[in-house]
């Protein structure tokens, strides 16, 4: 998955799901040092892995997957877990802001970004463009062991970039646009996580 961060320093977030433990290090030590994983579970037990924890000691964990209410405890509760990108809930977003104040390092916010089913397809999760702005400001003003990293989307598979601009990219950096200009917020503080193995370059 690629984030775009403050336009001109993109992060490579390498999906390591179904990879095993000995892909996950030798990408780390061919320097890759950020990876998300889909399934709680499996984050879960690669986190927690003793090769991994030994020789990994930077890695840093990102949740992309759909994350239920009922297992944040296990996903915040493992070692180097850097981000949680599909918070697309009030309820979540609580649930999150409440389990960090126990479980995360004192004086510490749990970096989360706000999914967005830019592409409005009933099979997968995320918030509705149009609700954006509204979760934002809860994030912000009600969230306050939260901080917001900014908007993820996971477009429509199969898009032929022959047939021009992603419509889902331009989506959600239009909700960007839409929310700073809302909230008062510097658009270069809200990173864009979207692309996958196939279209990162254009994301």
């Amino acid at each position: 998955m690629f984030k775009e961060l403050q336009l001109l320093r993109p992060r490579l977030v390498g999906a390591s799901k179904y990879h095993p433990v000995k892909s996950i290090i030798a990408a780390y030590e061919e320097g890759q040092r950020d990876f998300g994983e889909n399934y709680v579970q499996e984050l879960v037990e690669k986190a927690n892995d003793p090769e991994i924890l030994a020789k990994c000691k930077q890695i840093k964990w990102h949740f992309i997957g759909h994350l239920q209410s009922n297992k944040v405890n296990k996903v915040l509760g493992i070692p180097n877990l850097y981000m949680i990108e599909t918070v697309d809930s009030e309820k979540l977003a609580s649930v999150l802001n409440t389990t960090w104040s126990k479980l995360g390092p004192p004086g510490t916010k749990l970096r989360v970004m706000i999914q967005v089913n830019t592409s409005r397809e009933e099979v997968k999760d995320g918030v509705n463009p149009k609700e954006v702005s509204n979760l934002t400001r809860f994030v912000l003003t009600e969230c306050n062991n939260l901080e917001l990293d900014g908007l993820m989307t996971i477009g429509k598979y199969g898009y032929n970039p022959e047939d021009g601009p992603n419509p889902d990219f331009l989506s959600l950096r239009g909700c960007r646009d839409e929310i700073c200009q809302t909230l008062g917020l510097n658009w270069k503080n809200i990173n864009l996580s979207m692309g996958m193995s196939t279209d990162y370059e254009q994301a």
